[in-house]
């Protein structure tokens, strides 16, 4: 269902009367993640022509409508629209009724005159679940997206089979559901999380954690993947992981968030361990959220293990630098690309595509090089100006409104707008699948450095090659938070810390390295950085594959 792709769903209310219409308006008006956008039918007729429009992406239902009654109601909009999530509302209180239209489909059976706001969202969103994990848990188009890379850089590199089917998927999977309290103690939700491990042959596996409502088994177990190829592009010694919880963390409070981690914790307490596997922040998590991490499993096991998870405060034995690191390395890896194609760093303008931890940090150092920042974005707005931002002031503008949606100090546009503004350098640090082949033709910059994962599919890569972009690919750009992350562990496991300027100073030596190394195998195999990137990485594997051999 598309319902996924949005915070926003679009419903379809098919209801004559409009007393109940107001009604069911007025109860879901403040709701939020996910919020919803109400049109509303009184026909069963006009409920078929806009569902054959695809106009809703779920429908509440009235079963006694002018030109149909009953269960016959709910049956006929079923056998048009099989796949959407129906939730029927009702003056029937009847629980044989009831039980017939679950059996036959429905996701839900609510009698209005036991309606209210908490039945009403809780019944709508656990609608969304149900329907999510039916259709969309492996089918992302993240992991297909993945898939297809892996695929085709084994292709060229001529990959064993069978190692190319071992790789495919990942070893292990956990899917966990576990009830959430919100602060309101009458609602308890029921969550799912994710921790997925690709490989476990290069050592323990390493990985972040992310919050948001999209996360599904699909999306984990691509990162998971891309992490086995970035760990092994650079040389540490991990197997790739990645972990996440389906949930809106920007509408918790703080109580309900510490909450919502320390659960999430102990249910997968199990599989993660210094010498397992290491959690780290990703989308939607930080450093705070790592120390609850780092204290419930250490309530687990009866004793301070601070090499749990990296990304923690330092006083905890985080490392220095690590909450920039991807963003530093983004910038380390352009200065590296402007060498290669002889530009002068101080003359280029820069557009970032999302402006949290990765996306500020990358505009704030690209500034500091000279460069003119014309164009940045976030999930609620883009700003423009050609005339160059002051990321100081973005920045402030953000801490005191969260978001960069008011701002003033440029021209109000959309993230596809941006990615089009003509640049120097494009670095979109947002969600995936942000240039496609129906707008790569309209992207106009010399180097394009993918601070998100997986932000830009196969289909553009052609076009954006054709037209001689030069590609910094994701496992590389972005494989700045995993290396200092290596350091933290390595720190925590040998109870010695390292300074600022040497988490610095190793962390551009090994990126640097590690594009040399991707510009040497494109040329010298004529493939794009991306295929070279991906065929440095999974080689790197496979060589660690057949020296362990197979048991038993």
């Amino acid at each position: 269902m598309n319902a996924q792709s949005s915070n926003t769903i679009k419903l379809l209310l098919v209801e004559d009367n409009p007393i109940h219409v107001r009604l069911i308006e007025s109860l879901l008006a403040d709701a939020k993640s996910p919020s919803f956008s109400l049109e509303s039918v009184g026909t069963l007729s006009d409920a078929h022509q806009r569902v054959s429009e695809g106009a809703p992406e779920m429908i509440l239902l009235d079963l006694t409508l002018p030109d149909s009654e009953g269960l016959q109601t709910f049956r006929e909009i079923r056998s048009q629209a099989p796949t959407l999530p129906i939730v029927i509302v009702t003056g029937l209180d009847d629980v044989r009724i009831a039980a017939k239209a679950v059996e036959a489909g429905a996701q839900d059976y609510l009698v209005k005159n036991q309606l209210s706001r908490s039945t009403l969202t809780r019944s709508l969103r656990y609608a969304i679940e149900r329907t999510r994990v039916r259709d969309a848990e492996w089918d992302s188009p993240m992991f297909r997206l993945a898939q297809r890379q892996f695929l085709k850089a084994a292709q060229l590199m001529g990959l064993d089979d069978n190692i190319r089917q071992r790789l495919l998927f990942p070893e292990r999977n956990l899917v966990v559901t576990f009830p959430f309290r919100r602060d309101q103690y009458s609602e308890v939700e029921t969550v799912f999380g994710y921790r997925v491990q690709h490989i476990l042959t290069m050592g323990p596996t390493k990985g972040g954690i992310r919050y948001h409502q999209d996360v599904s088994l699909g999306e984990v177990s691509a990162l998971a993947m891309w992490m086995s190829w970035k760990c092994a592009l650079v040389g540490l010694p991990f197997g790739g992981a990645k972990g996440g919880v389906r949930m809106d963390p920007t509408g918790l409070t703080s109580h309900e968030l510490q909450r919502l981690t320390r659960r999430f914790a102990s249910e997968i307490h199990l599989m993660i361990g210094p010498d397992k596997d290491i959690p780290a922040p990703d989308m939607g998590t930080d450093e705070r959220v790592m120390a609850w991490i780092m204290d419930t499993y250490s309530q687990q096991v009866g004793f301070a293990v601070p090499a749990v998870v990296t990304g923690k405060p330092v006083v905890l034995g985080g490392a220095r630098g690590r909450t920039e690191a991807t963003g530093r390395g983004v910038v380390y890896l352009v200065e590296e690309a402007a060498k290669q194609l002889r530009m002068n760093l101080s003359e280029c303008t820069a557009v970032v595509q999302g402006f949290g931890n990765v996306g500020s940090h990358a505009a704030q150092f690209l500034e500091a090089l000279g460069v003119k920042i014309i164009g940045v974005s976030d999930a609620t707005t883009g700003i423009h100006n050609p005339n160059g931002l002051s990321v100081a002031a973005l920045l402030e503008h953000v801490k005191e409104n969260r978001f960069l949606k008011g701002c003033r100090k440029g021209e109000a546009i959309s993230n596809q707008e941006l990615l089009e503004l003509r640049c120097d350098i494009l670095v979109p640090a947002a969600m995936q699948n942000q240039i496609t082949a129906d707008n790569a033709e309209r992207v106009d910059c010399r180097i394009l450095a993918e601070g998100a994962n997986g932000p830009t599919t196969l289909e553009a890569d052609e076009v954006l090659n054709e037209k001689s972009v030069f590609i910094i690919p994701d496992i590389l750009a972005n494989a700045g938070g995993v290396t200092v992350s290596y350091f933290e562990w390595v720190q925590d496991t040998q109870n010695y810390m390292w300074t600022l300027d040497e988490v610095n100073e190793r962390l551009h030596r090994i990126l640097v390295d590690g594009f040399r190394r991707t510009v040497g195998r494109s040329e010298q195999t004529g493939v794009d950085m991306r295929t070279a990137a991906l065929i440095e990485g999974i080689g790197t594997v496979a060589q660690a594959k057949l020296a362990r051999g197979l048991f038993p």
